[in-house]
């Protein structure tokens, strides 16, 4: 069989062993080609235990820029016994297998199909270092190095990232390159004599572009939209953004004059005192957010529900991963919906923002805090594993420093003292929204209770049927305010007129655009509308209501946002087609192109995980 030819197009995936010191390695690796001037995407799909279960890190190098996930593998870089008849599976006929061969392995190991590039690590390993550590660590390197004389990687760009790395630690500068010559040396003089099919090639397809992940973006967007508390409790995949809003305000947020710290961050005891803290902020007047996952987001709908009853602003950022219950704590999905959308008991409706990339990541926390304060009410930025601890090339940030914030209504101490009437559930201007004063505004006036019972206009507790109705009436009247706020859906029109649609939202983004465009070179049209946000817009049902039929892409078992869609829009379940993928692993463009091509010419149009775990 014709091995694979390519030039700035391929995956390179890594099979190694937690704990194993490869991660930084593999990143390294994808960075070199970065700094080379080629896109690339990388996935590090990691166990949830410490040390010792499988790991991969995946590689997408594609010069046009498709970010998602393609789907198959061209290079396997096979370094864990465990998982090898699995990887090596995973190759595409005519890919490649580079592999530590010290340990022979039987004829029956390999397949005829792909050719295999072994190299003795272990081996060169233990002649080259005493300390066990060292060969382990080393061992990574060396095979980034061989690597790179077989992808055409330049020397002197690893070099300086290796510099970067060890800036601190200069002492560890000169060991890593000598690893990386090591295996630099073993494969030029081993490998060039018949050089492999892939290759990386000098371009200028980054321009400025960033290199970030959506957790980092996220704690930076709550740095400059204004938050100054942030409480949390520490659950995969979150915890490293409210480790990023620490570093980012101990930069930012420290007084140069005093050394005063103009901010408060607390690890509470767990998420139901991390959401009661974040929600006593935000009655005081901070811009407060959490940061959670779904476990956690299961703890805090007692407080929720109280937030959004009383009319707190309060951001809570949901880091989906895979549920129910602890699911895969290491694995993405988009399964929060349904209940991020309806926390709580009894009648409840929150407003959720969907971003794409860390960009959408960094707009949509600075707009989620504006948002709490402008509706007096909980708003969740619903990211997931893939967007939030995967870096990704994403549009640089921008900031306008003449830009105020939205706190909303609220009403001063000389407006009080004007005599102006204030009743903090009344809804003055039509559009659900009440007014409300920061504690302490006024000595005599103003003053209020915060209620999570029923009340009327004036916060006075009443049980009579018509103040309760009033007030849960005036809460939809502000969501249906809510749809003009928050950001509207993006539509896409196919090269030619078409009845078939497709909806998609968040991280299904990167790998439904290379879809598409691998749909119209099979004949098959699909207009597109990616959902930003919820309450959904009008021009959401206008879109349906335009096509026959319309598939809706998500990350979850039980089509939540195609439930959403048919719930508030009353549309036949029927007309909307779901396409689900599940597994834990980012949604790649040949799953979603094969299920709507599938369905396109008449076959079942649901695929399952199953199908799904390799594509």
């Amino acid at each position: 069989m014709k091995s694979i030819t390519a030039t700035n197009d391929f995956v390179v995936k890594f099979a190694n062993v937690n704990g194993s010191g490869s991660a930084s390695a593999n990143e390294m690796f994808a960075k070199s080609i970065l700094r080379m001037g080629v896109p690339v995407s990388p996935r590090n799909i990691f166990p949830s235990n410490i040390q010792g279960l499988p790991t991969w890190y995946e590689v997408r190098v594609n010069e046009r820029g498709w970010l998602g996930r393609r789907g198959g593998v061209d290079l396997m870089v096979a370094m864990n016994p465990q998982t090898w008849d699995a990887d090596i599976a995973e190759i595409e006929p005519g890919g490649y297998l580079f592999y530590d061969s010290t340990r022979p392995l039987p004829k029956s190991k390999f397949r005829d199909e792909v050719r295999t590039l072994g190299m003795p690590i272990t081996d060169i390993c233990n002649a080259t270092y005493d300390d066990p550590r060292q060969r382990q660590l080393f061992k990574n390197i060396i095979y980034v190095g061989a690597l790179s004389v077989l992808l055409g990687i330049e020397a002197d760009v690893i070099e300086t990232l290796i510099g970067e790395q060890y800036r601190s630690k200069p002492k560890l500068y000169e060991p890593n390159v000598k690893a990386l010559h090591i295996g630099r040396d073993y494969a030029q003089r081993n490998f060039s004599a018949e050089p492999i099919g892939l290759a990386v090639r000098r371009a200028d397809a980054v321009g400025d572009r960033i290199f970030v992940d959506g957790n980092d973006a996220a704690a930076l967007g709550c740095v400059y939209g204004g938050a100054t508390v942030c409480a949390w409790y520490p659950i995969t995949p979150s915890s490293s953004l409210a480790e990023a809003f620490q570093k980012y305000c101990a930069k930012y947020r420290i007084d140069p004059d005093t050394g005063a710290h103009r901010y408060a961050i607390v690890q509470a005891e767990d998420e139901i005192a991390s959401i009661g803290m974040v929600t006593g902020a935000g009655w005081n007047g901070a811009r407060a957010f959490t940061t959670t996952s779904g476990p956690g987001v299961s703890l805090m709908t007692e407080f929720i529900g109280l937030a959004y009853f009383a009319e707190i602003p309060v951001t809570i950022i949901d880091v989906q991963r895979g549920g129910p219950s602890t699911g895969m704590p290491t694995r993405t999905q988009q399964a929060d919906l349904i209940s991020c959308a309806y926390a709580s008991h009894g009648d409840t409706k929150h407003v959720l923002l969907f971003p794409q990339d860390p960009l959408e990541c960094f707009e949509f926390a600075v707009q989620a805090l504006d948002l709490a304060d402008r509706l007096q009410t909980p708003v969740f930025v619903m990211t997931d594993l893939d967007i939030g601890m995967n870096q990704r090339l994403c549009a640089p940030f921008a900031w306008d420093d003449a830009r105020t914030y939205d706190r909303g209504k609220v009403m001063t101490a000389a407006e009080l003292e004007a005599g102006k009437d204030f009743g903090r559930y009344k809804d003055v201007d039509g559009d659900g929204i009440p007014w409300r004063t920061y504690p302490g505004t006024h000595a005599d006036k103003g003053a209020y209770f915060t209620r999570g019972t029923s009340r009327d206009p004036y916060a006075r507790y009443s049980e009579r049927g018509p103040d309760y109705l009033y007030n849960m009436e005036r809460l939809l009247k502000k969501f249906e305010t809510a749809k003009t706020l928050v950001p509207q859906p993006l539509p896409h029109k196919a090269a030619q007129p078409t009845k078939l649609g497709v909806i998609h939202f968040g991280s299904t983004a990167p790998a439904m655009e290379e879809a598409i465009d691998m749909l119209e070179c099979d004949g098959v049209h699909l207009d597109t509308l990616r959902v930003r946000a919820f309450p959904f817009a009008d021009a959401v049902a206008e879109f349906i209501a335009a096509h026959e039929r319309v598939f809706v892409v998500e990350q979850n078992r039980d089509a939540q946002l195609r439930s959403m869609l048919v719930n508030e829009f009353g549309i036949d379940p029927a007309r909307l087609v779901p396409v689900l993928h599940y597994d834990g692993t980012p949604i790649t463009a040949r799953f979603i192109a094969g299920a709507i091509a599938r369905h396109a010419r008449g076959a079942h149009a649901t695929p399952q995980p199953a199908q799904a775990a390799n594509a």
